[in-house]
Parts: C-alpha cells; structure tokens; sequence
C-alpha cells in the first residue's frame, strides 16, 4: 500500500484516526458528509464538537466532497456509525480507486439483517483487499497520543500488515490478525455488554456484580462466537476482551454511560439525548439476538438488555430475572474442545 489514505467519517474516532495517520507521515484526507461542519474544523483545525482537546495536524486535509476525498488514494478507511455504514460504503465504492483497498473501524452489524460488515464490503467490493480494525481504544486518548493497542483482521495476511503499518506508531501498537467475524463480533457485542454494566452500576449494585456481568458477558461472546465460527483466542484478546473491558469500564464509554442513566431511571429517548452521540449498544442487542435466536443459543445478559431497551422489562426487573435463572455450569463442555 501507498501512503495515501482517506478517512470517512468526521466523528470523534474518524478524527482520531485522520489525526494519527496524519502525523505518522501518511497523506490523509479526512471526509465528513456535513460541508460546514467540516469547513469548520478545517479552519480550526480542531473537531470542537467531538474532541475539543485535540489540535489536528497541520498537514490533514479536509474534503467535503466524497469523489474528490478518494481520488487517487491507496487506502479508504470507513468509520461512520454502523447505520451508516452501507450507505457510505455504497457510495464509496463508485469512486474508490481499483488499486486501493478498504478497512473501516465502524463496530456493529448491518441494522436489520444482523450481517457482518465485511459481508458486505465482499459483497459491494468482491476484489478489493478488505480489513477491520478494532479494539480497545477511546478516539480522545488516541487523538491525545495515549498508549494505545488495537488489531488489524483480514482474509489477506498481507493487506492487514500494510493497514497496521500505516497505523503503527510508538504510542499506536496495531497487532494483526485474519478472524475478521471473530474481530467484529467482539466489536459490535461488547457495546450491548457495557449496556447491561453501566445499568447495573447504575443501580449501585457494586463491583462484585460488575466483574460478573463482564465474566459472564465473556461466556456469552465465546458462545456465539464458536456457533458463528469465530476463533476463540480472537475473543479472548484485543478485539473481544480487551474491548469488552474498556467499554464496561471507562468513563468514556457512551454505552456504558448510557446504561448508567437507565439504571438511574431516566427515560430510554432522555438517556439516548444526553449522550448527544450513536450509542451503538441500543441498535446492537437487536441484532446479537437476531443470531442468537438463529443459532438456538440462550444469552441471558443480552436479551434482557434487548427487553429493557425495547420498554418490555424495567431495569429492576431484569436483574430480578437474572438472579432467579438456575445454577448450572460455568461454562458448556464442548466450548474449548479442540
């Protein structure tokens, strides 16, 4: 791969992303589908909405147009909310390059189907090099040049070296991977667990109930995982855990602050408003259901935070349910059989 690249998506984590790869020397052009809003950040060279902290490099450049953004590049890197992913998907790929390749850091599943990302970028862009980067990692710390680790999956071992090349830096690790379902699965479910985290602590329910909500959430993500064909050491690093935890934990979290309102009892839409961003865990957990029911697996933390999204159960009801489910085993049997 070059070193031309073009961000989609003028968000907190696109931002981030055009930041970093700017300053590790790579040409990059950031897109936004708002003119103005991207004309102002082009004047200021700050995103004063989603990371007012962070000063952007002087050599990013900005491009409200989207054929204009990706003429020449090597490299178009998506990171819109998973909404609109295939819309921006669709459109990029009319004016994407035959050379260049295509990675997002979008995490979540196509509303409505419960279909994988890359299942659609293979669908829309049969023979372009295709790549998923994820893992732990708040857009404000990356843009603030915070130690960070995330990894890089595609079919192709070759394309995920160059997209992590261009993303590596001293404080940037970018490890690589080929498992890109396993990669977004842990993705996209971690958001719906940090729903059901941020609900109990919420509550006040403590860190004893915390760490078993993530535990349990873990056994969930490995359950569905193996039925959808995932590799479990996937899910036991960067992208499954290592995600799972930060967003069940850090203050930064939207889905986790999001579910602290709920636990709190405000009202679903207020909770959803006072973010003021994409809370992904609230169009999430249809989706993770939707394969859940698919493969006949019971995911208990999932499904009650679907029910008390959808109005059909109270927080406080929903932990009533949990706690009366039977004892039973830690984990199935068959789960790590090689």
């Amino acid at each position: 791969m070059g070193e031309r690249v073009a961000v989609l998506g003028a968000g907190s984590w696109g931002t981030a992303l055009a930041a970093l790869l700017s300053r590790n020397g790579v040409r990059t052009t950031l897109w936004g589908r708002n003119a103005g809003a991207l004309a102002k950040i082009a004047g200021e060279h700050r995103n004063a909405r989603y990371l007012p902290e962070a000063e952007l490099p002087a050599e990013l450049a900005f491009a409200a147009d989207l054929r204009e953004a990706l003429a020449g590049v090597d490299l178009a890197l998506i990171a819109v909310p998973s909404h609109a992913f295939g819309e921006v998907l669709e459109e990029a790929a009319t004016f994407l390059p035959p050379q260049a390749g295509c990675a997002w850091a979008t995490k979540g599943f196509e509303p409505g189907t419960g279909r994988f990302l890359h299942e659609l970028v293979a669908e829309r862009l049969p023979r372009t090099p295709a790549a998923v980067v994820t893992g732990p990692s708040f857009a404000r710390e990356v843009a603030a040049g915070l130690p960070t680790a995330v990894t890089v999956h595609s079919h192709q071992d070759a394309f995920a070296h160059e997209v992590a090349e261009a993303l590596h830096s001293n404080t940037f690790r970018a490890y690589t991977g080929n498992d890109m379902l396993g990669a977004e699965l842990g993705g996209a479910m971690k958001n719906v667990l940090a729903v059901a985290t941020g609900v109990a602590d919420g509550m006040q329910l403590g860190l004893n109930a915390r760490a078993g909500l993530i535990t349990r959430g873990m056994n969930e993500m490995l359950r569905l995982g193996a039925a959808l064909g995932a590799q479990a050491q996937t899910l036991m690093g960067l992208a499954g855990m290592g995600d799972l935890v930060l967003t069940c934990t850090g203050e930064l979290s939207r889905n986790h602050r999001f579910g602290v309102a709920l636990g709190r009892g405000v009202p679903l839409k207020q909770a959803l408003e006072d973010i003021g961003q994409v809370v992904e865990g609230a169009v999430t957990a249809d989706e993770v259901m939707r394969l859940a029911n698919r493969h006949g697996l019971d995911l208990p933390i999932s499904q009650h935070v679907q029910l008390v999204l959808r109005g059909e159960m109270t927080p406080t009801d929903a932990l009533r349910s949990l706690l009366a489910r039977e004892r039973k085993p830690e984990y199935p049997e068959h789960l790590f059989r090689a």
